[in-house]
């Protein structure tokens, strides 16, 4: 588990801020009310940040602060200074942050900004900038921030790592480059990737506004002036990495199936139609199978619709262990799941259609008044389809009610 240290001569603000870690956060945190009790915690733990008050009985000034940075930590500085000049100063360092601790509102702030570091670790930024010097400090401050960074040096290096790298979640480019500027690479990644898929950032020194125009009606999410401070730079570079989940939250939410995490209907037809062309093309080994709890309706009358919420959930944990990553699962109402079973043999598909049987027979459900629930499934099957998707989704459903009415734990296929 990850571990934050605090360290604050107030004990009470101190013991607040850990419990509000650990409630809202659920990471672990060690408090220390003097320096040299934070380097007894240095030396055997490696913490995920570290919170510091500028007024310790042991630490003059900015001393605990530097202790800190010369020993490769991340940190947060809390303060009850307000003078700008020495905020300025503070930011100046390879701090992430400068606090004033002035309050309740400033405690949530500081829970807001680990929370978004937390999520910070599961981006990476691809940093496009001809001056090696400024690239440097680009990567060092995202690298603050808890991001994986790449840079390279202009826009057709930058394309040719988009190709081989297509997590990246935000490409952070100058204007004026060699090759290719940052304009035309803002064009070119556009004509692959959306808004949805990926933000750009564009940064100049030349910012009028009708360049900044230019920029944002081609793609971009932002513009950035130089020169710019450290906290406008964290603060823009978030926004866009929080716009992209929050999109990618909706889309998650309109794809999926509310109770078992699944992908929904909708998307199964989105996702299906061009791979079924593609598949059938290419002579791609594939299955489509329709899948059904078996006496649905009597387990529902008879354990309630919460258990039967829980039987459902419970297939579709089996069904997701149980398939490859590639492969699509997908709730298509009720107690009815479709399954597509992708770049394999006829001989491996049943082999996979077995396990699903005997694993789902073996299991155990418990209901809410703790009974062991124990059910099957019947499973119809098409292999190597040569209709169209919804000719073939038919046979597969055909299949289905066919074994149904051969009785329970049945597959039968084509």
């Amino acid at each position: 588990m990850m571990k934050i240290l605090v360290i604050q001569e107030n004990k009470t603000l101190a013991k607040l801020i850990a419990k509000k870690i650990s409630s809202q956060l659920g990471m672990e945190t060690d408090i220390a009310y003097k320096l040299s009790e934070a380097k007894l915690f240095l030396k055997k733990y490696t913490y995920f940040l570290t919170l510091i008050d500028l007024n310790l009985p042991d630490a003059q000034g900015t001393q605990a602060v530097e202790y800190l940075l010369q020993k490769n930590n991340k940190v947060i500085v809390l303060s009850d200074n307000t003078d700008k000049e020495f905020r300025k100063g503070m930011l100046e360092k390879n701090i992430i942050s400068y606090v004033n601790k002035s309050g309740i509102d400033d405690i949530n702030y500081i829970i807001q900004t680990i929370k978004r570091l937390k999520k910070n670790q599961n981006h990476k930024i691809l940093v496009v900038e001809d001056s090696l010097i400024f690239r440097k400090q680009l990567q060092k401050m995202l690298e603050n921030m808890f991001f994986k960074v790449i840079t390279v040096a202009h826009g057709e290096e930058a394309l040719g790592m988009l190709e081989v790298t297509p997590d990246i979640s935000l490409v952070l480019s100058d204007y004026h480059m060699p090759v290719m500027d940052g304009l035309e690479l803002t064009k070119e990644i556009r004509k692959t990737y959306g808004k949805k898929d990926l933000g750009i950032i564009a940064i100049s020194n030349n910012g009028d506004g009708e360049q900044t125009a230019l920029f944002l009606k081609n793609g971009a999410n932002d513009y950035i002036n130089k020169p710019f401070s450290k906290e406008e730079f964290s603060c823009r570079i978030n926004n866009s990495i929080e716009a992209l989940e929050n999109i990618h939250i909706i889309t998650n939410h309109a794809n999926r199936d509310f109770l078992t995490g699944l992908y929904n209907k909708r998307y199964f037809y989105k996702d299906m139609q061009p791979y079924f062309e593609e598949a059938k093309i290419s002579n791609e080994s594939f299955a489509i199978v329709m899948i059904n709890i078996d006496d649905f309706k009597n387990l529902k009358d008879s354990f309630g619709d919460e258990t039967a919420d829980q039987i459902i959930s419970h297939l579709a944990d089996i069904l997701r262990a149980n398939t490859n990553q590639h492969d699509l699962v997908a709730r298509f109402s009720g107690e009815e799941f479709c399954i597509v079973l992708k770049n394999t043999s006829q001989e491996n598909i049943l082999k996979v259609l077995q396990r699903l049987k005997t694993k789902v027979k073996s299991s155990v459900t418990l209901s809410q008044e703790a009974q062991e629930i124990r059910f099957t499934i019947s499973i119809g099957a098409v292999f190597n389809p040569e209709d169209t998707l919804e000719d073939t989704l038919n046979q597969a459903d055909m299949m289905l009610h066919n074994a149904k009415q051969n009785g329970i734990n049945q597959l039968l296929h084509n």
